[in-house]
């Protein structure tokens, strides 16, 4: 193994007030979107206009932190250039970096803005040393962020074999990459998590309850019966539970569990890891502020040898259950 490396943390911001938030709470920088469908967090409610995105570069800036424009969907044929003036915009405002997922848009980054930092987002799906060093040599990529598909060793191996650094999730949602899973909203609702930012749109959602149950639904498909006493996080389809001829209600693409890397983050650190990505930009400021503070704790302390005090974590975890997935073993479905 290599000699441990205090990484950079990464930390979520939905709004404004989240990444002031984010700051203030000890982050090394702060990855947040432009209002519509150019990030893969398109809600009502949620991201930053031009005007907001430039006062969060000097709130950040002001802080010591950086600002990484998540612009990490992929455009449709005739939409490009919504995309290209989002990427325009970024670069204009000053950001640190721009999370690119779209191989077109890397190009056109690349050649139009040859200056600006750019990082290959999970959304890209390169786990593989030669697909990552062609995204390096095609478009000077300077960061990739890993699927979550990988092994501690096996990221030491592709450390060891690439040319940029390497960013890894260590925290919330189990979500991997681009992948077939995410087409299921666009079955039903006709939008889709990678090419229009938005899983479950809010206005497709609906709930039906009787005396004992509540039945979620996405469209006219029921995803969910939720008993009394039972939480109910937001309804996405992965995440439902159905009936099938090989079992009766179960959880058959993914169980609400979130990753929890935090007793692994030494062995991440010498495995060459760069920086250290927490996910939720749909959470709260109170969620954004406990989840930076417990982690800049947890890597302040790690590198520096000590053990620190990782439990409250486990609290901010979806249902309270969390799992360290494919980080540690394959056997994790």
């Amino acid at each position: 193994m290599t000699e441990m490396i205090k990484p950079e943390l990464v930390c979520p911001a939905g709004t404004p007030a989240a990444l002031r938030t984010a700051v203030d709470a000890g982050a090394d920088a702060i990855y947040c979107g432009f209002q519509g469908p150019t990030n893969a967090r398109n809600f009502p409610g949620l991201n930053f206009t031009p005007a907001e995105m430039h006062d969060a570069v000097a709130y950040a800036h002001g802080g010591g932190a950086k600002v990484l424009a998540a612009i990490n969907s992929f455009p449709t044929a005739g939409r490009t250039d919504i995309w290209k003036t989002a990427i325009d915009d970024a670069v204009r405002i000053g950001v640190d970096a721009i999370i690119i997922a779209d191989i077109g848009m890397a190009k056109y980054l690349s050649e139009t803005h040859s200056d600006q930092r750019i990082h290959l987002s999970v959304q890209a799906g390169a786990s593989s040393s030669e697909a990552i060093n062609f995204y390096c040599q095609k478009f000077d990529i300077k960061r990739v962020v890993l699927p979550r598909i990988l092994t501690v060793a096996e990221i030491k191996k592709v450390h060891d074999e690439i040319d940029c650094e390497i960013e890894a999730f260590v925290f919330g949602n189990i979500g991997m990459m681009a992948e077939g899973r995410c087409s299921l909203t666009n079955y039903v609702t006709g939008l889709s998590t990678n090419m229009d930012g938005v899983c479950s749109p809010a206005n497709f959602v609906h709930y039906e309850e009787d005396e004992s149950n509540l039945t979620t639904r996405l469209g006219k498909f029921a995803i969910d019966c939720i008993g009394c006493g039972e939480s109910a996080g937001y309804p996405t389809i992965c995440k439902g539970r159905y009936n099938t001829s090989h079992k009766q209600h179960y959880y058959a693409f993914e169980e609400p569990v979130s990753l929890n890397l935090t007793r692994l983050l030494p062995d991440l650190m010498k495995a060459g890891v760069t920086a250290l990505k927490i996910e939720g930009r749909q959470r709260s400021k109170a969620y954004v502020k406990a989840v930076v503070s417990a982690f800049r704790q947890a890597v302040d302390a790690y590198a520096l040898g000590d053990d620190p005090d990782i439990s409250n974590l486990l609290a901010l975890t979806e249902g309270q259950r969390e799992t360290q997935g494919a980080f540690q073993s394959k056997t994790w479905r």
